[in-house]
């Protein structure tokens, strides 16, 4: 079947109609705060942005089969536009948003990396705030995952959107029909995006920052409302609140469905998240002992602490902080490097590596040293008792060989351009792997405004790679030699 441009383009503009209800909500909270300088920019984005959608379902009949050629385009050109016209209203509002900032920012939010140009996050009028973490909520589902929830029905073509826009690897744990699958990974989202808000007002957030903050842990999107992060609220407890909301948000969210719903494949019984835990676990008391040691914290506790903190924000690539990292020791750095690299499980809202990718290497370097003192010996690579085809395990080792690629080259231009090894190797991984904040020049409590023009579209580039899983994206330049 052909490439039909003008479906590839009706249903991109299903999704930028989730886009204005989100901007026109956005409005509202705007015009409910005092009518802020935010207002007036979001309700004509909304406007734009409406047109834009409906534009070709006007022109464009509709159809109940699509190609898969067709899907990848719809999947990654969703994504492409709608952080086009996320732009928007920052560009609309002005301030510290050019062309290049506005780029960056809309990027970053879609792709959940929350990194940030903004030098002065406070400054934001509350309508625009909420649309920078309306990004991220939506991009922590998938654009398409979203949409698909108010498509009409179109048959088969829901699942061939559904099929792309999750990875092989996120499709395991998922044994249900697309709809279902749409609905469960929905339904959890926003239940425990819910209860994160309730969680954070009874601890003494207000409420538009428990609603924020509950959006961007969910969404696992470092995004938030204060320049100093986590670190202004001083709380203990808004801590663990959302220590506990981004670990459950880095699990696969069919395991965190089967576990509510008594199954037998649940969290306590997946080698994944047990891997996960562990990682957490060792990477934290690790990097906590490394900081009483250097006296850095009075006591090991509070070391342990801030230690968990950081790991478990870093590894489900959210980017919360409580203290500037870049105080901490070289040891300590070295481990949220590793964390900033693997990342969470498949299947979640996370990025990067993933757990799931590391434990089938580890097991497979495993198998390949049997082999080799037990040659005739048959070994079959398994996880949860069930053996892996060689396929799929083909595909992941060349998963991480190109996302090491992909880093190494976003090293080698943000190096090229100005940017010291520290500063550039980990703005490639924190880009690629969706993490945000990285070390050096753009640490935990700083920002990425210092970058030249260049640099910065090189690493939304990245987060676009990182969130598309790279050969998604990629694919789209090789289309027209699809068979």
């Amino acid at each position: 079947m052909d490439l039909r441009f003008s479906i590839v383009v009706r249903y991109i503009g299903f999704v930028q109609l989730v886009l204005a209800a989100f901007m026109l909500l956005s409005a509202g909270i705007a015009y409910a705060n005092n009518i802020d300088t935010s207002y007036s920019p979001l309700l004509l984005s909304s406007l734009l942005t409406l047109v834009l959608g409906c534009f070709p379902m006007i022109f464009v009949p509709s159809t109940d089969r699509i190609s898969q050629k067709e899907g990848y385009c719809i999947v990654v050109g969703a994504w492409v536009v709608s952080s086009i016209v996320g732009m928007f209203p920052y560009l609309m509002w002005g301030g510290e948003f050019s062309v290049i900032n506005a780029w960056f920012e809309s990027v970053s939010g879609f792709t959940t990396t929350g990194a940030s140009i903004l030098n002065d996050i406070e400054a934001l009028p509350r309508g625009l705030l909420f649309w920078r973490m309306s990004t991220c909520f939506i991009g922590g589902v998938g654009v398409i995952m979203f949409a698909l929830v108010i498509l009409p029905s179109i048959g088969k073509s829901k699942m061939m959107l559904s099929n792309v826009e999750l990875s092989s690897l996120a499709k395991d744990n998922f044994n249900y029909r697309t709809q279902t699958v749409v609905r469960i990974i929905l339904t959890i989202f926003l239940v425990l995006t819910a209860l994160a808000t309730i969680a954070l007002k009874l601890s003494g957030m207000c409420w538009f920052d428990a609603v924020c903050h509950a959006m961007a842990a969910t969404a696992t999107c470092g995004f938030g409302t204060k320049n100093t992060s986590i670190a202004y609220f001083n709380s203990p407890l808004i801590e663990w609140i959302l220590m506990a909301t981004m670990v459950i948000s880095g699990i696969h969210y069919g395991l965190i469905y089967a576990t509510c719903t008594g199954k037998h494949n649940n969290i306590f019984r997946s080698e994944v998240t047990k891997f996960y835990f562990g990682i957490i676990a060792s990477a934290a008391a690790l990097i906590g002992v490394s900081l009483w040691l250097a006296d850095i914290y009075p006591n090991l506790f509070t070391s342990l602490h801030h230690a968990l903190f950081h790991t478990v924000s870093i590894i489900t690539t959210t980017g919360f902080a409580t203290a500037d990292c870049n105080e901490w020791t070289s040891f300590a750095i070295l481990i949220l490097i590793f964390c900033s690299i693997v990342c969470a499980c498949a299947g979640s809202t996370s990025g990067g590596l993933k757990i799931d990718r590391l434990l089938l290497a580890v097991k497979m370097m495993r198998n390949r040293l049997r082999r080799q003192q037990h040659p005739a010996a048959i070994f079959r690579t398994k996880i949860d008792g069930i053996p892996q085809d060689r396929d799929m395990l083909n595909t992941v080792m060349v998963y991480i060989v190109a996302f090491m690629m992909l880093i190494l080259i976003g090293t080698f231009l943000n190096t090229l351009f100005g940017a010291d090894l520290m500063t550039g190797f980990s703005a490639a991984v924190a880009c690629a792997s969706n993490v945000g904040p990285g070390f050096g020049d753009i640490g935990t409590m700083d920002n990425y405004s210092a970058m030249p023009v260049i640099t910065k579209a090189n690493l939304t580039f990245l987060m676009l790679f990182g969130r598309l899983e790279i050969f998604g994206l990629i694919q789209l330049f090789f289309i027209r030699w699809w068979r």
